[in-house]
């Protein structure tokens, strides 16, 4: 598997060095290195102005905070099921409002952390990092979207973009021969699930695995399995998935499509099966202005915005379906 972030400078001057000879210890932690976040080769930032570029994975990567802090025209909290396709979004609303291209933040946590980071103040600390960043516009799933409507927490209207479909990501070459949902029950075959604690996907994996077993699979997979330890469970969100099969974790787990086809055009060894239309569950994404935003005027941008060719443009290559009204 090859390299495919850039080399980092760590102090000024500092060269990147050629790539180390196959299977020398060099060499391996470059493979290893590889397989953490970030994934985009910096395309996920849009701030015109880097400085120093200081990421080393696994401990200094900040995989789901993107842009610049000072002074952004809009801040976005997207939940992370398309973090791979911000980048061209971003890019793509900069070329249609100019006055907004490298100001835009954006953090791509599951919505159930957005939310107590809005609960905060915007208040987030990760790692030794502490800051503050109040979001303009929530983009998470239709339903969740509308209920945060009503309570106050976000302004009408909700604009529906773009829909997408659940699939089993594998390691390449699904050496555990997975065939489809019901092989998840197996309880010898270990597991990378979402986390029902915070991601809204695992309420509808479970109504996919009713679907395909019964209450009695979903049990097994989120019960039985997490109590016996062949289900882990992530702990930000399924950008975990595909690096945990990486690392020899788990030989399945459930993630959106898009997911997984963005690991397979990355090179990574990876690949998906497909789960039938009669077990699947479609997701509905959508945006809508935070209550008492401070940037408006961009957050109305935005969402005029993301219904646009010029968006779907930037979600057709990783297999999201059109949202129609």
């Amino acid at each position: 598997m090859s390299k495919i972030f850039p080399c980092v400078a760590v102090l000024a001057g500092l060269l990147c060095g050629a790539a180390a000879p196959p299977g020398t210890p060099a060499a391996r932690l470059d493979a290893a290195e590889a397989q953490f976040p970030p994934w985009q080769n910096g395309q996920n930032n849009d701030a015109p102005d880097r400085g120093l570029v200081f990421t080393v994975p696994p401990v200094d990567d900040m995989a789901d905070f993107h842009g610049s802090l000072n002074d952004p025209a809009l801040v976005l909290y997207a939940s992370g099921n398309y973090f791979f396709a911000m980048a061209g979004l971003v890019r793509a609303f900069g070329d249609a409002y100019p006055a907004y291209r490298g100001r835009v933040f954006y953090e791509t946590l599951p919505p159930g952390l957005l939310l107590k980071q809005m609960a905060a103040g915007g208040t987030v600390t990760s790692g030794n990092l502490t800051f503050t960043v109040k979001p303009d516009v929530m983009m998470a799933e239709q339903r969740a979207s509308e209920e945060w409507v009503k309570d106050g927490r976000l302004a009408a209207p909700v604009v529906s973009f773009a829909t997408n479909d659940l699939t089993i990501m594998v390691p390449a070459g699904n050496p555990a021969h997975i065939t489809g949902l019901a092989d998840l029950g197996r309880p010898d075959l270990p597991l990378i699930m979402p986390n029902p604690a915070f991601e809204g996907v695992a309420r509808q994996i479970r109504a996919a695995l009713v679907k395909a077993g019964g209450e009695t699979l979903a049990k097994d997979v989120y019960e039985g399995k997490v109590a016996a330890g062949t289900t882990v469970l992530t702990r930000i969100h399924h950008r975990q998935t595909p690096l945990l099969l990486m690392q020899g974790l788990g030989q399945a787990g459930v993630t959106w499509r898009s997911e997984a086809i963005f690991q397979e055009k990355q090179g990574h060894p990876i690949t998906h099966v497909d789960i039938p239309a009669d077990q699947n569950v479609r997701a509905i994404y959508s945006a809508a202005m935070v209550s008492g935003a401070s940037h408006a005027e961009a957050a109305k941008a935005w969402l005029a915005f993301i219904r646009s060719d010029a968006a779907f443009a930037a979600l057709a290559p990783f297999g999201f379906q059109r949202f129609a009204q």
